[in-house]
């Protein structure tokens, strides 16, 4: 005990420093009368340390005092922030008293120890803090992506309805988790965090039996438009195959191996010729179930395809870019080009913000890719050439669709 005072003591004396200088605490001094006081003695140091340190303690005291008691109530009885709290302010008035009973050291060394305890207190309110600045962020977000969900809901179950199909739960369980996240939002905009948490976690519930209905909804819609889906996969797995089986001819040619593109071709080629056959005979509903059962190969099928057109479309930059002047001067007829059909059609009414943007963005990224190109850095600018490209492509797309 003796020894923890002692490391008390000494921790109090650098304190103390700010206030008695060390030459006039090591020197003998003279007043303005010329009597003689002498270097301070151990008692002298004591009382001046605790005063110093009472003066910190209800500074300290008083800052912390702002910042919890207006959420006191709200934390919960055994939080860390209270219990540290609580053992401050019993320290801190131990401590008041032994300095205005004159025991200075005992005070000195429960101001250090109050000191401590609200110090924990105000580390564990701040990390308190960012764990609900984090809370809040989260739930921001997942409620942002939530809207996206429910307007996606909404077609389903007018969709649905339109067909005939029973979407009574399915409305009935969505109206019950928009609800919900409304109450999130709510308590979010009170500044009730501890709430808004265990609110989103009620939402979150309300959200995976919702998730629940809607597959079974969409289900039914799957197998009441099989014919369509059906006729939808055909055609465009017809395109695919063609598109694979010419990439593994040139694959062949230039002597690449082929042999994991094949498998995955073979791997379709099967399920496609079974959905064909079913939906010759008009049997929508199995062509549909083989569908499903062999999902994973068409996934991978279909990455297989998209990555070749990929590839195809960068061969294309790139023959494109070996005369970088022509290519200059043809996208920028392009973009010209567009441009003036586009304010035809905004002049005829049709909506042609989206494509207006995709333009500009295709003009900007020509002129990244140009300054790139004067600084050596050819690579770099071909990837912003590609970015234009695209736009040009999609604006161009929304023009045929609307001439």
């Amino acid at each position: 005990m003796d020894g923890i005072k002692g490391i008390a003591m000494a921790l109090a004396l650098l304190l103390v420093g700010s206030i008695i200088p060390l030459g006039l605490a090591e020197t003998n001094t003279t007043n303005v009368t010329g009597t003689y006081t002498g270097a301070f003695d151990n008692s002298t140091r004591e009382i001046i340390i605790a005063g110093n340190l009472v003066e910190k303690l209800q500074k300290l005291s008083n800052f912390t005092e702002e910042r919890i008691e207006p959420i006191k109530d709200k934390l919960p009885e055994n939080s860390t922030i209270l219990t540290n709290y609580r053992l401050a302010e019993e320290y801190k008035e131990k401590a008041l008293s032994e300095y205005n009973a004159g025991n200075y050291y005992d005070s000195i060394l429960d101001s250090l120890t109050a000191m401590h305890y609200y110090k924990l207190a105000l580390s564990a309110l701040k990390e308190g803090a960012e764990r609900v600045q984090d809370l809040k962020e989260r739930i921001r977000l997942e409620i942002e992506r939530i809207r996206d969900y429910f307007r996606f809901v909404e077609k389903t179950i007018n969709l649905a309805e339109s067909q005939g199909i029973d979407v009574n739960n399915l409305t009935a369980i969505y109206n019950e988790t928009k609800a919900a996240y409304k109450v999130v939002l709510d308590d979010l905009k009170a500044g009730d965090y501890e709430k808004a948490k265990a609110d989103y976690e009620v939402a979150k519930q309300k959200k995976a039996l919702l998730d629940e209905e809607l597959i079974k909804v969409r289900e039914e819609l799957a197998y009441a438009n099989a014919d369509k889906i059906v006729k939808d996969f055909l055609i465009k797995g017809e395109k695919g195959i063609e598109i694979v089986q010419k990439a593994i001819e040139v694959g062949e040619e230039n002597g690449h191996n082929v042999t994991e593109i094949q498998e995955r071709l073979s791997a379709f080629s099967a399920v496609y010729s079974h959905v064909k056959s079913l939906a010759d005979e008009e049997k929508w509903e199995e062509a549909l179930n083989v569908m499903q059962e062999n999902r994973e190969n068409i996934v991978q099928f279909h990455r297989t395809v998209e990555f070749i057109l990929q590839r195809a479309h960068e061969r294309e930059i790139y023959e494109e870019m070996k005369d970088v002047k022509a290519f200059l001067k043809e996208t920028q007829q392009r973009i010209q080009k567009d441009a003036k059909v586009l304010n035809e059609l905004n002049a005829k009414g049709v909506d042609t913000t989206r494509a207006e943007i995709q333009l500009r963005v295709a003009t900007q990224e020509i002129k990244v890719g140009i300054a790139l190109l004067k600084a050596h850095r050819p690579m770099e600018a071909k990837a912003h050439f590609r970015v234009a490209i695209e736009m040009l492509n999609e604006v161009e797309g929304f023009i045929e669709t609307h001439s």
